[in-house]
């Protein structure tokens, strides 16, 4: 029988408000080894990915902060939540007047969650499987990327097919909270929030974290 993820997610998270975005609601869960153990058992047959999709990670609450804050920059825009987990900031930017919003990521039970975080908040947003690093950028107007540059494989992978979008006039907004493999000399920080972090994932009850723009010069070259 096919796995219900739906179900798995219904059954084994809770449904809270992020610390730092009390407008929203999504299922989330209280102990990352737990969950992920629990994962584990039930698709034994192959590896299985952390639950990044079940805990508000500070990048993202962030970067749906700011979005929530700062309504003119993503009012009307069709955007795109890349590695989207929960979807927490496709959720965010859909409550702050996005026109639409698809929430990406390669995790089954992330699509599950968004989809069930997306009925929680009342708002329509396309959870869409897949690596979309393997393929060109959607058509969309902003691209949205909380708190992804955590390990140096995927900050690899991520540069390049950020600066394409960018080259095609896509907007780039990065909420991270300074992590190792963050080009910051690449960024422009627009913005420094101080955000709730869960004990379980971070090391200080409150951190900052900054909202990132991409920044290319007009030449094309990487900016200092």
């Amino acid at each position: 029988m096919a796995l219900d993820h739906r179900r798995f997610v219904r059954e084994h998270c809770s449904i809270g408000r992020p610390g730092s975005l009390p407008e929203l609601l999504l299922y989330m869960a209280g102990d990352a080894d737990r969950l992920w153990r629990m994962t584990s058992a039930e698709r034994a047959d192959q590896a299985v990915d952390l639950p990044f999709w079940a805990f508000p990670w500070i990048g993202g609450q962030g970067l749906g902060r700011w979005l929530l804050d700062n309504k003119a920059e993503v009012a009307g825009r069709r955007v795109l939540d890349l590695g989207a987990g929960s979807g927490l900031v496709a959720i965010a930017a859909l409550l702050a007047g996005a026109r639409a919003a698809i929430g990406a990521d390669i995790d089954p039970f992330a699509i599950a969650a968004m989809e069930l975080n997306a009925a929680l908040n009342d708002v329509c947003l396309e959870a869409r499987a897949g690596d979309l690093l393997a393929l060109p950028p959607p058509s969309v107007d902003l691209v949205l990327v909380g708190d992804l540059f955590y390990e140096a494989t995927m900050a690899r992978r991520l540069l390049p097919w950020l600066q394409e979008c960018h080259n095609r006039a896509i907007r780039v907004l990065v909420g991270d909270p300074q992590r190792p493999y963050l080009p910051s000399g690449q960024f422009r920080r627009i913005s420094t929030l101080e955000i709730e972090a869960a004990a379980e994932l971070e090391d200080r009850a409150i951190k900052s974290v900054g909202v990132f723009e991409l920044h290319v010069t007009d030449a094309g070259k990487k900016a200092d």
